[in-house]
């Protein structure tokens, strides 16, 4: 699969993980497929929302996550699940869809840690951005394959 945006949009996304360093940013991925093109997806919105992640969240995923990052915003992002129902509505206004989720890594490379991967969903693009210091770096996209292992995914940047 291909995930093609544009440089607007990768401004967007480095600019708000730089905005909320040292916690980890994240938002949604609102586009559609690409007619004649059946391995390609469009980002048209980027879709802002609010890291949630809190003690809360963290006791009930206590059971699912397993690896050594300290559970806090600097480690950890959560979209509450209302805000992905505004996202979904405002995306089927526009018939769009939500075809991923963006999320910033800090000091750390743009890999999807083990929580990332249990708790990713399939079908959906994961862009990744690394923030060193308070700058974005590299930005990567994943996709989860049948084994649900993250898979490298191409990004096309357009114009």
């Amino acid at each position: 699969m291909t995930l093609r945006l544009t440089p607007d949009h990768l401004q967007q996304i480095q600019a708000h993980a730089e905005g909320t360093y040292p916690d980890e940013c994240c938002g949604l991925l609102l586009g559609r497929g690409v007619p004649d093109e059946p391995d390609m997806r469009a980002i048209v919105e980027v879709w802002q929302t609010q890291n949630a992640w809190s003690d809360e969240v963290a006791r009930e995923l206590s059971g699912s996550v397993h690896d050594d990052l300290p559970l806090s915003k600097s480690r950890r992002y959560w979209i509450d699940p209302k805000e992905m129902l505004v996202g979904q509505r405002y995306a089927r206004d526009r018939h769009l869809t939500i075809i991923g989720i963006y999320h910033s890594h800090i000091d750390h490379p743009a890999v999807p840690s083990e929580c990332d991967r249990v708790l990713a969903w399939s079908d959906y693009s994961y862009l990744i951005v690394s923030v060193r210091q308070g700058c974005a770096q590299n930005l990567l996209s994943w996709r989860l394959d049948p084994s649900h292992q993250f898979q490298p995914e191409t990004i096309l940047n357009s114009h």
